[in-house]
């Protein structure tokens, strides 16, 4: 299994990635949006700015709450909508580990 990304932060400044981890609870955590829908919010976020690990991170993580293919796919298309067809290459390039054709 792959390493943690943040891991080199954490073995040089814990408290940072303490930090990091306690604004990614108050962001992610089940309010008015689900869990699963604020991480395809931030899957559409990373595929807009370019991001092919963390939009492999997120989709994984997504689906594990409970997030179909076809959800994932309608936050691609507004995405598309608003960023353009460069969030769908990162995407794309993001999946293709995740679904291969």
């Amino acid at each position: 299994m792959p390493k943690h990304p943040l891991e080199v932060i954490g073995a040089n400044d814990p408290e940072l990635l303490d930090e990091m981890c306690r604004a990614r609870d108050l962001a992610l955590t089940d309010g008015a949006l689900s869990w699963k829908h604020k991480l395809l919010i931030a899957l559409a976020l990373d595929a807009a700015h370019g991001a092919v690990a963390g939009v492999r991170s997120l989709a994984l993580q997504a689906m594990q709450h409970g997030a179909t293919k076809a959800e994932i796919m309608e936050a691609l298309r507004v995405v598309y909508h608003i960023c353009g067809a460069g969030s769908i290459y990162t995407a794309a390039a993001a999946l293709q580990e995740i679904w291969p054709s």
